[in-house]
């Protein structure tokens, strides 16, 4: 019967993502919030009273814009491959 080796390797952990994949995922993610956070406000404190705020520029253009650019950011984020160059 055959010897068996007694010194057993530990499979080396790799991460899927490395730091170059986290820093697209963070701008990625710092692009939706800025969006969110100026797509807030412009309601009225009366339910009678309309308030114009709320279809200007900001709301209703660049904020949406934002979160999608930050959405295609995340994309590219998670297909990103840093080691493509390794080999």
């Amino acid at each position: 019967m055959g010897k068996k080796n007694k010194t057993t390797q530990k499979p080396k952990t790799e991460f899927i993502f490395q730091k170059k994949n986290y820093t697209f995922l963070f701008i990625g993610l710092g692009f939706i919030a800025l969006g969110f956070i100026l797509m807030a406000g412009g309601g009225s404190d009366d339910p009678n009273v309309f308030n114009p705020e709320i279809y200007n520029f900001r709301r209703i253009r660049l904020a949406p814009t934002l979160i999608l650019i930050g959405l295609g950011i995340q994309v590219y984020a998670i297909l990103l491959n840093p080691n493509k160059n390794k080999n």
